[in-house]
């Protein structure tokens, strides 16, 4: 296990993998999605400046509840490109996703509730339908689980 000294100022891919417990490969599709940046030695070998830990860091945090990766691009596009995420930033941020995830919350409450009764409308509530979902009337809204995001049967 390479050690990284309070010098180093950049790291390799590798070095950037083995110190943030993330795979090479998805910090490369994270740089591809603009969500971490390098710099391209004249080998053209990735460099990552070490503030870089700290942004995969956010985004490994934010997937982890819940938060789709285009959001997070949204979020970190505010913030220059070589800018350390604070403290600060956290609270602004997680501010600014409270209301998703209360929403996205209050959906799995409703599914966890509800799921050995009904899936929705989908539908695997096949003695309860007729009552709930008389004419399949769902059905008209289109495929799928028609009321899993409000309350079901």
């Amino acid at each position: 296990m390479t050690q990284l000294t309070w010098k180093t100022h950049e790291l390799t891919v590798g070095e950037l993998s083995q110190r943030s417990g993330v795979p090479a490969s998805a910090l490369r599709f994270y740089e591809r999605e603009g969500l971490i940046h390098s710099r391209r030695t004249t080998g053209n070998q990735r460099r990552y400046t070490r503030d870089t830990l700290r942004r995969v860091a956010f985004v490994r945090s934010s997937q982890r509840v819940g938060i789709p990766l285009g959001r997070i691009r949204e979020v970190l596009a505010l913030f220059p490109e070589d800018h350390v995420l604070t403290k600060e930033d956290w609270a602004r941020i997680s501010e600014c996703w409270r209301t998703d995830l209360n929403e996205r919350i209050e959906q799995l409450e409703n599914l966890r509730d509800h799921l050995t009764d009904c899936i929705g409308c989908g539908c695997l509530s096949i003695d309860k339908c007729a009552l709930a979902n008389p004419y399949d009337r769902l059905g008209e809204q289109g495929a799928g689980a028609r009321r899993l995001l409000k309350s079901c049967c």
